[in-house]
């Protein structure tokens, strides 16, 4: 099937506006008989398929990530009422008690396996689609819908943008780690090398220097020369809020010293306005505090946790459980299993666990990867947790989102000053760890709160 880009098609939204819908579809004045139901454009060519005794008007996929392989949970798919508009840029509010860009006319999210059933879908042609979770977006055209059946969509149309040609992508930036290489990470999942550029450039992925990476290869789509020192982008609010995503990978200490107080209650109110940040390992310094000195902190952020950051460091292969019990943690559970990280339910094998994080308070957080003793050595450790922000507010008026990672990456990737990008960047495929840290990011990205 030919799928059309949904700016092709700006009339989609200017069918017939004021009409009333009948049993076969088909669309009459507004001056219609006694107990028609008004409808407004795409809406009066929903066909009422049961009183016909036939099944709805349904659109089935799967949406992928941009690497068109890795099957993604918790993504909207729905047909517009109107044009969504473009997609704002900077740090906003992700709250999900926003309505869908458009309002909808239909609307699912998709499964455990990244797949979606659209029920009642308007039977004509040229019919809106969009694809979206957070600023990650699609929008596509269905070239014709047949009533009463099941219309098909294929992969290729069905996954997110690899460039922002194809759609809109979150503005992301990574700092580079000497002890993690999250930016490799992020190019396995898909998007395309012409978007990793430096903060000067038009990509939508950019990357800091902490200690890792710091240039790019000679020749890359993306761009070329030095990454820009990594306490630029989190030592403001103004600089962190351009961006709809910022990643930490691990720099193998805390190294307080490009991390001052400022720039911690610049990274706090970032995440207030809405900013969704990951942070790799040993940044546990943004919300567990300096190890070595205790006024560094943020108060609100560190009794989310219980630290130990003299815990050892030196376990390498464990088997790691999923928190069922938490928001989506048993949805987590699910996917994993079903794209093949889990061989047994509930457990995924990781590489590079570390122990600086103890507990967690539930009241203020959700446990998502999480060691045990009978499975790790006789371990205790949360190795993913995830909170809303502000989180002194409740939680309907939070915005932003944090999560927190005691595991690496663990590809194969070696993030490393010598080796300038992507030829850090290990090509293999995706390791079980690694889809639950993907599945984490694309997740950070969705709305804060629960779609009703």
């Amino acid at each position: 099937m030919g799928i059309s880009r949904l700016s092709a098609l700006a009339a989609s939204w200017v069918l017939a506006a004021a009409c009333h819908h009948t049993d076969t579809g088909a669309d009459v004045d507004a001056s219609g008989g006694p107990g028609d139901v008004a409808c407004e454009g795409l809406q009066c060519k929903v066909v009422d398929c049961a009183s016909k005794g036939l099944s709805s008007t349904t659109l089935t996929g799967t949406v992928y990530a941009p690497n068109g392989t890795l099957p993604l949970y918790g993504v909207n798919v729905y047909v517009p009422a109107s044009d969504p508009g473009p997609m704002p840029d900077g740090v906003m509010c992700g709250n999900c008690a926003a309505s869908l860009p458009g309002g909808s006319i239909t609307q699912v999210l998709t499964d455990e396996n990244g797949r979606f059933t659209l029920t009642d879908v308007p039977a004509t042609q040229n019919i809106p689609l969009v694809i979206s979770v957070g600023k990650w977006r699609r929008q596509i055209v269905v070239p014709n819908v047949a009533a009463c059946q099941d219309t098909q969509l294929a992969a290729i149309d069905t996954r997110l943008p690899k460039t922002k040609a194809e759609g809109d992508i979150p503005r992301i930036a990574i700092t580079t780690g000497n002890y993690d290489a999250l930016e490799c990470l992020v190019r396995k999942l898909g998007i395309d090398d012409s978007e990793f550029t430096t903060d000067a450039g038009t990509g939508r992925v950019h990357l800091y220097n902490g200690n890792g990476v710091n240039q790019f290869k000679a020749g890359f789509p993306g761009g070329s020369g030095a990454f820009p020192a990594a306490a630029t982008l989190w030592g403001t609010v103004g600089k962190l809020s351009k961006y709809d995503v910022t990643i930490f990978s691990c720099e193998g200490d805390q190294r307080p010293g490009d991390k001052p107080q400022s720039a911690m209650q610049a990274v706090s109110d970032y995440a207030g306005l809405g900013g969704r940040i990951f942070l790799s390992h040993w940044h546990n310094i943004w919300v567990g505090g300096d190890r070595g000195d205790p006024n560094h902190n943020l108060p609100g952020w560190r009794s989310i946790g219980t630290w130990n950051f003299g815990a050892q460091q030196d376990q390498e292969n464990t088997i790691a459980s999923i928190d069922q019990t938490v928001e989506k943690g048993m949805s987590f559970a699910k996917w994993l299993q079903n794209v093949g990280a889990s061989t047994t339910f509930g457990q995924i094998p990781i590489s590079g666990a570390r122990y600086t994080l103890a507990g967690n308070d539930p009241l203020k957080s959700d446990r998502r990867v999480y060691l045990e003793p009978a499975l790790s050595n006789n371990h205790v450790s949360v190795q993913d947790l995830q909170f809303t922000t502000p989180n002194d507010l409740p939680k309907e008026q939070r915005c932003g989102k944090v999560v927190f990672s005691d595991m690496h990456v663990s590809s194969g990737s070696q993030s490393r000053p010598s080796v300038p990008f992507p030829n850090d960047c290990s090509t293999a495929d995706l390791t079980p760890q690694e889809k639950a840290l993907a599945f984490i990011l694309f997740d950070i990205s969705s709305c804060v709160g629960v779609i009703q």
